[in-house]
């Protein structure tokens, strides 16, 4: 093994104790179910802020943004665009919102228990029905991040990919199992600050090798890779591609581990400062990643590099132009990106699990602790199945993840959006809502040409909007609880401004 090597090695070693050390840390602290999915509701802004960036950006921000503008070009900047807008919107619109009301219905933990105790389910259908949706869809996004490790291991290190992958799901399960919330939304803010350094730095480097004359190369290599509105074979962009791209940002009013981030803020005013961070944080971010993907087709173009999968063009960058102490310290912001990632939707997918069917469907009069680790045990169920998903090499980073976006975004997103602000909604319309949009997302990624073509997350949120206002119009079911309760979150949210 040569010394370039071993340095690698070393620095993704070091960089892993330390994130088991943090995780050790959080571990001290957990003693109850409420510590362990929700962290005390303890996070302030930075944390808050940092560790929902990062939990949703992922492996694909460095492979997947990267890999879609090595080959699509500017045209790429919409789907950015869109993240960015849904990004603030989230913040905006929901998260002071979703954090009063988790907590004056008896201190909700996840969001199938908060959508229960809005509509006062007592026969615990809309939790059931939330959480195996979560289940589901979090199996593709956990299988997406451990595609993303498979890639950099087998890259870096030259190991088959089904032990790179094997070896990445070890290294996520360990803090994640032991250290709860406040081990990943820890180590997110340090991921966070690390994904963001290593976007802005590669493709300046990049840019330096090429002796900045990277917009004239690109024209040069593909004058369409410039234009905004046009493909790379130079058509016009279609709608449905243009309205395809810009939806991805309506995924983040349904994306459970992104929402768990809110309710875990210690206050409200902790939120506006948190959403100025993350707004931030994710421009700069996904401007780094269009960059690299830019600058890398130049880079690979001059030098006759051949690259078969762009989605490692980040990666073709380090190696390239930077010493193997600080290639390694790169590289591990894709561990990063992807541990930050992988973690959060581990964590969400155990509390469903554990919270939302073991106590309420299978022993109901559980203790914390006994929750709690259900909870760890769930995390090791779903992390083996989300292996087995994983371990077809020829795996889209970006595929898996569109797809499970597109899966939280209208199953969700509607469902909880409209509950934070219409009174009259019915527990008969959030039922139809969550099943209507999870569905239509499954049907119309089967279907294609024309129309069908249409990223499906918007069929599907249009379709759930369509059954929310429906199912509570023609099933209006009035509860006083349910009255009481939604004026006593209004009350608590103009307290707490």
């Amino acid at each position: 093994m040569s010394a370039n090597s071993n340095t690698l090695i070393a620095t993704f070693c070091i960089y892993l104790l330390l994130m088991l050390g943090v995780g050790w840390l959080a571990y001290q602290r957990t003693k109850n179910s409420s510590d362990y999915f929700l962290g005390g509701r303890s996070l302030g802004p930075w944390p808050t802020a940092l560790s929902a960036g990062a939990s949703d950006m992922s492996g694909w921000l460095l492979l997947g943004l990267p890999g879609f503008a090595y080959v699509a070009g500017i045209e790429s900047i919409w789907l950015a665009i869109g993240l960015l807008f849904g990004t603030w919107a989230n913040w905006f619109f929901q998260a002071k919102r979703l954090r009063s009301y988790s907590i004056v219905l008896d201190d909700a933990l996840t969001i199938p228990e908060y959508l229960s105790r809005r509509f006062n389910d007592n026969q615990r259908i809309i939790q059931l029905i939330s959480a195996m949706f979560i289940l589901v869809f979090f199996l593709f996004y956990t299988s997406a991040g451990l595609v993303a490790g498979g890639k950099l291991f087998e890259t870096v290190f030259q190991i088959d990919y089904r032990w790179a992958v094997s070896v990445g799901t070890v290294c996520v399960v360990s803090y994640t199992l032991f250290g709860g919330f406040l081990a990943v939304s820890w180590t997110d803010l340090i991921q966070g600050l690390l994904m963001a350094a290593a976007l802005l730095l590669v493709p300046v480097m990049a840019i330096k090798a090429i002796d900045g004359s990277s917009l004239n190369a690109i024209t040069e290599i593909n004058p369409e890779l410039l234009n905004p509105f046009t493909q790379v074979n130079g058509e016009s962009i279609a709608i449905i591609g243009l309205i395809s791209s810009l939806a991805w940002g309506l995924g983040y009013f349904g994306q459970p581990h992104i929402l768990a981030r809110f309710k875990a803020s210690r206050s409200n005013a902790d939120l506006s400062i948190a959403r100025r961070i993350a707004v931030i944080w994710t421009a700069l971010s996904m401007l780094g990643a269009l960059a690299v993907g830019l600058a890398g087709l130049v880079y690979v173009s001059s030098h006759g590099i051949a690259l078969e999968d762009p989605e490692r063009i980040f990666m073709i960058l380090v190696d390239a132009l930077f010493s193997p102490a600080i290639s390694g310290i790169l590289l591990a912001a894709i561990l990063a990106a992807i541990m930050s990632t992988a973690d959060s939707q581990l964590l969400v997918s155990s509390s469903a699990f554990a919270e939302d069917i073991y106590k309420q469907w299978v022993r109901p009069d559980a203790t914390s602790q006994e929750v709690m680790w259900i909870g760890r045990l769930g995390i090791i169920i779903i992390a083996l199945c989300a292996l087995v998903l994983a371990m077809n090499p020829e795996s889209s980073v970006l595929g898996l993840v569109s797809y499970a976006w597109a899966g939280f975004g209208a199953a969700f997103g509607p469902v909880i959006l409209i509950s934070l602000y219409w009174k009259s909604m019915s527990k008969v319309g959030a039922i139809a809502g969550i099943v209507v949009g999870g569905a239509s997302v499954v049907i119309f990624k089967q279907l294609s040409g024309n129309w069908f073509d249409l990223y499906e997350i918007v069929p599907g949120i249009v379709f759930a909007c369509l059954a929310v206002y429906l199912g509570s119009k023609y099933f209006p079911i009035r509860d006083a609880k349910v009255e009481a309760d939604f004026e006593a979150c209004q009350k608590f949210l103009k307290s707490n401004p």
